[in-house]
């Protein structure tokens, strides 16, 4: 489990940086809260635990950075709306 809570992490992080602005940050969050599980269950296990807790820090890295694209994109498809209808409205 430390092995695929590593895997998952590194591939949560991967996604939330490269697809997070395209508005799809979401998919690395759900990598990166499987990589949290994955990481706490082997943590707790004692299975790989230098990979756990690596897996288990990617993941947490990776799920902030993903909310947080997530988020920033939302806003920025808000704003070029509101700006593209006050633009035509001159």
């Amino acid at each position: 489990m430390g092995i695929a809570a590593l895997v998952l992490g590194i591939v949560g992080l991967c996604s939330s940086l490269g697809l997070g602005s395209f508005g799809l940050g979401w998919v690395g969050s759900l990598c990166s809260i499987l990589a949290i599980i994955f990481g706490a269950v082997a943590k707790k296990k004692g299975d790989h635990t230098s990979q756990a807790k690596a897996g288990l820090i990617l993941g947490i890295i990776a799920l902030v950075w993903g909310i947080v694209a997530t988020i920033v994109c939302v806003v920025c498809v808000g704003v070029a709306g509101t700006l593209s209808g006050f633009i035509d409205s001159l």
